[in-house]
């Protein structure tokens, strides 16, 4: 992304807030879409970071379909999240802290990971996720977990 390229010319590997987002696809059994990144060890979830100009909404848009090669459907926010426990440390240094907005959603289309960006894509059970998943990530699908035992607690069923 040549706008964090740019930001990290001048900051070096300073922390930066940089705002992006989430998406939780689901299947029609419930299950979450994780994917292995080859910029970072352990399963996340799909989506990026946001280009100027961009709505959150756009952003998982657009991040899905680069990396997955899938449309999405209706969209629906899950939340917003942000503070220490979303910070992030790459490998070679740079330090981030993500205020992403995270999004439920079902896709359309045949998924083709983009290689350069993804090595694997796999639908888990959300109460059944793999070793590795990505520290920021946990919080969003806790999250994601718990609001979906409390609507079933209630009879009223959410996004599956």
């Amino acid at each position: 992304m040549n706008y964090v390229a740019e930001l990290r010319r001048l900051v070096g590997t300073r922390p930066l807030i940089l705002p992006g987002t989430s998406v939780l696809i689901l299947d029609g059994a419930g299950r979450v879409l994780l994917v292995e990144r080859t910029d970072i060890p352990g399963w996340g979830l799909p989506g990026g970071l946001m280009e100027p100009g961009e709505s959150f909404e756009t952003t998982g848009r657009r991040e899905v379909r680069e990396e997955l090669g899938l449309e999405l459907d209706e969209v629906s926010l899950l939340d917003v999240f942000s503070g220490p426990e979303y910070y992030f440390r790459y490998d070679h240094g740079d330090e981030v802290f993500n205020v992403t907005a995270a999004f439920t959603a079902v896709a359309r289309g045949e998924l083709r990971i983009h290689e350069d960006e993804i090595r694997s894509a796999v639908y888990f059970p959300v109460d059944e996720l793999p070793e590795h998943v990505i520290d920021p990530e946990m919080p969003i699908l806790r999250h994601y977990l718990e609001k979906r035992r409390r609507e079933a607690a209630a009879g009223t069923p959410g996004p599956r």
